[in-house]
């Protein structure tokens, strides 16, 4: 809250932390994971974890909920969080992880280091990693986080126990949306529940930062609403364009990629991914399995030029055109 004369005016936080699940049993989506981890805090002890998952499906969140059911009141003393994107490098394992995990916990046995996005660690700072985990295994617990597992080292992976987190389901982010909605009194439309989790795929802090967006326009959040916030485009918009491409009708399909480009704001990245997705939705009448396998080897190759620097128009407009390949 901050005071302006004698006015009171309430500062809202985003949705993401104001939503944040403060025990497991709130966490959506992950109960293979949640099951396990009760068990650990049923027994007040963790071994070191690794939590492997797509970004957005509760890593953070899973292991701040056990940070706050084991310690209770004590979570500050006992707990820190980082980023290892933020310092990647051998120093912070030597001294601000080093320091944290020398000292006793306060009123428990260990204390827990959280290292988020701990894959953007430098493999001399995994390797000292390595040592402090070993050296200081009494008196600290580590929970590393990551969207590769495979670029965490294998010293440190044989050290963990591995827990993967899956994209959260349909049902799972609609439900969870529709409990935000009606906390902040906002009316959604079914329709704009299929939008975002079109979007979304599975990535349910995406989820909740579009629904904010919209709340901003409207208290009736409708799929309009959802693909102007998020700058897509509706589905049948980009397929429109594919079947103007498949037909020869190259000038067509040029004008609907501008309106992509310029009306609705899209970058050339996201227009490939979401040409990519619908065109793989597409009858075998239109497409047949042998085009698309040969259509995917051509938008791999138009990403990966775009991702170097290259010209977006151009390289959607040759990729329009290899479409055109496969006229009927």
């Amino acid at each position: 809250m901050a005071k302006k004369g004698k006015k009171t005016i309430a500062l809202d936080i985003p949705w993401v932390e104001k939503y944040r699940p403060k025990k497991l049993a709130e966490v959506v989506g992950q109960s293979v994971v949640v099951e396990r981890l009760k068990s650990y805090v049923k027994n007040k002890n963790i071994p070191n974890m690794l939590f492997s998952g797509p970004p957005g499906v509760g890593k953070t969140s899973v292991a701040v909920a056990l940070a706050h059911e084991l310690y209770g009141e004590a979570f500050e003393t006992n707990f820190l969080e980082l980023n290892a994107s933020d310092a990647r490098g051998i120093d912070v394992v030597r001294s601000t992880i080093k320091d944290f995990a020398r000292t006793l916990a306060f009123n428990a046995e260990f204390k827990i280091i959280f290292l988020d996005e701990s894959d953007a660690l430098t493999a001399d700072a995994q390797q000292a990693l390595r040592r402090t985990m070993e050296k200081y295994t009494r008196t600290c617990r580590f929970i590393l986080s990551c969207n590769y597992s495979s670029r965490i080292i294998e010293p440190i992976q044989s050290r963990c126990v591995i827990f993967r987190f899956k994209p959260l389901a349909a049902k799972e982010i609609k439900k969870k949306l529709q409990e935000i909605a009606k906390a902040e009194k906002l009316k959604i439309d079914a329709k704009a529940l299929d939008a975002i989790y079109y979007i979304c795929e599975g990535d349910l802090r995406r989820a909740i930062n579009i629904l904010q967006a919209a709340s901003a326009l409207t208290k009736h959040v409708t799929e309009k609403t959802i693909f102007e916030v998020s700058s897509r485009a509706r589905p049948a918009e980009v397929r429109e364009m594919i079947m103007f491409a498949l037909q020869g009708k190259f000038l067509k399909a040029r004008e609907l990629l501008d309106k992509l480009l310029y009306e609705h704001g899209m970058s050339g990245e996201d227009v490939v991914v979401q040409l990519y997705k619908e065109m793989l939705s597409l009858e075998d009448s239109k497409l047949n399995a042998r085009a698309k396998v040969e259509l995917i080897e051509k938008v791999a190759e138009c990403n990966f030029r775009m991702v170097e620097g290259a010209n977006e128009r151009i390289q959607l407009e040759a990729l329009l055109a290899q479409f055109g390949r496969f006229a009927k």
